[in-house]
């Protein structure tokens, strides 16, 4: 399943392996992926009332150390800058694992009243963690994600927001990455270090492995306490403000792969996918092709043209293991009765219509194909999970 896995981001041409030890290069395709899950969040969380902001890099360790809980989860991951050019450096900076300190610090300058609250901040950055073992998008050294960092005046808006950026997730993972999450809180042993409480987001895999796809922390007051963050509230008082903080990454990329892919390669969720179709001439057909080319566009449909030199047949499996949701054969022998060869790639289905009809047809499948996915990924799921109402019950099931 490993080897099937990076295959695929290697066939695809998702990302490579770099000489920088743990970190990979993201290629075109598979930074596009990335742009548009960005481009959709980026529009949820602007909806939601959210700004972007952006956070140093690098991290004093006396910032690190002011919440005892974050750095003894982190300190086994942590990266260290020592020296600057020629000089060693009189503290050593930590390249940032998670922002909380920083934000954290930032908001103990700007929030001073319950006027000021709350702050319902994000970042779109990258993030280093020295990790043991890595594999393109699941785990690396750095990798890319979004960190929301929130304040409000009260612990109930803490938790509502919690929760609603949580529910962004899940609606997120459903409708346009088509995967089945389980939800739920986490236990007291594998909550994020500082939290009180942590949601998280769990896909299955194909080999019906579970993987935690997104996160939503409710901090209470723990990190405004630690950097001594106080407002003065409506009634005069000064009180602690409460936070939240709530990530996805990269490695929701990973999850489409290892969910919805399979031995001819990359299956992408029309969602999700930067191109919705992939067009494939065959013979000279560069008047229809131009046709259609412009019908797409009016029609608001992606489209890339693959106008190589290779065989058909070398052109078909490539528009497989890269993903595209359809495939357009526009041959002129088809051409010549006035209709094109339509192939979904989630069931390599091959669907005959009549050129004047390929914009509709065209948006009906895109429709369909991600409807069935989703449909395929939660019965293979579901067909995984078992009742166990006794230990020797669940022995029996594990075995």
């Amino acid at each position: 399943f490993a080897k099937w896995y990076t295959d695929i981001v290697s066939a695809a041409h998702l990302a490579a392996y770099s000489n920088t030890k743990g970190c990979t290069v993201f290629e075109p395709n598979g930074y596009a992926i990335w742009e548009q899950m960005q481009k959709i969040l980026d529009e949820k969380f602007k909806e939601t009332g959210h700004v972007n902001v952006y956070m140093p890099l690098l991290i004093p360790e006396n910032l690190l150390k002011k919440e005892g809980e974050l750095v003894e989860g982190f300190a086994p991951e942590v990266a260290w800058v020592t020296r600057g050019g020629s000089k060693e450096l009189e503290e050593r900076l930590c390249i940032r694992p998670t922002s909380e300190t920083l934000f954290s610090d930032y908001y103990r300058t700007v929030v001073s009243s319950y006027r000021d609250l709350p702050k319902l901040y994000n970042q779109w950055c990258s993030v280093v963690r020295w990790e043991k073992t890595t594999r393109p998008f699941l785990r690396g050294s750095e990798f890319l994600w979004q960190e929301g960092h929130t304040m409000h005046r009260t612990a109930e808006e803490a938790k509502e927001e919690t929760l609603r950026m949580f529910n962004v997730y899940k609606t997120f993972q459903e409708d346009y990455l088509a995967l089945p999450v389980i939800t739920g809180k986490k236990t007291e042993k594998e909550k994020f270090a500082g939290a009180e409480e942590t949601y998280t987001l769990e896909a299955m895999m194909y080999n019906g492995y579970a993987l935690q796809n997104g996160t939503s922390h409710y901090f209470g007051n723990h990190f405004a306490k630690a950097f001594g963050i106080k407002f003065t509230d409506k009634d005069n008082t000064q009180k602690t403000p409460y936070q939240t903080s709530w990530g996805v990454s990269t490695r929701m990329i990973g999850a489409i792969i290892m969910t919805h892919g399979d031995d001819h390669g990359l299956v992408l969720p029309p969602m999700i996918a930067p191109f919705k179709v992939i067009i494939i001439p065959i013979g000279e057909v560069s008047e229809k092709l131009d046709e259609l080319k412009n019908t797409l566009k009016e029609n608001n449909i992606t489209f890339k043209v693959d106008e190589t030199n290779k065989t058909p047949g070398f052109k078909f499996a490539e528009a497989e293991v890269k993903g595209y949701p359809i495939r357009i054969e526009l041959g002129k022998r088809d051409l010549e009765n006035n209709h094109v060869t339509l192939v979904r790639r989630d069931t390599l289905e091959k669907i005959v219509v009549p050129f004047e009809e390929i914009s509709p047809k065209v948006k009906e499948l895109l429709a369909t194909i991600q409807s069935d996915m989703f449909k395929r990924a939660k019965a293979r799921r579901d067909s995984m999970i078992y009742d166990a109402k006794t230990y020797d019950e669940l022995r029996e099931i594990a075995t």
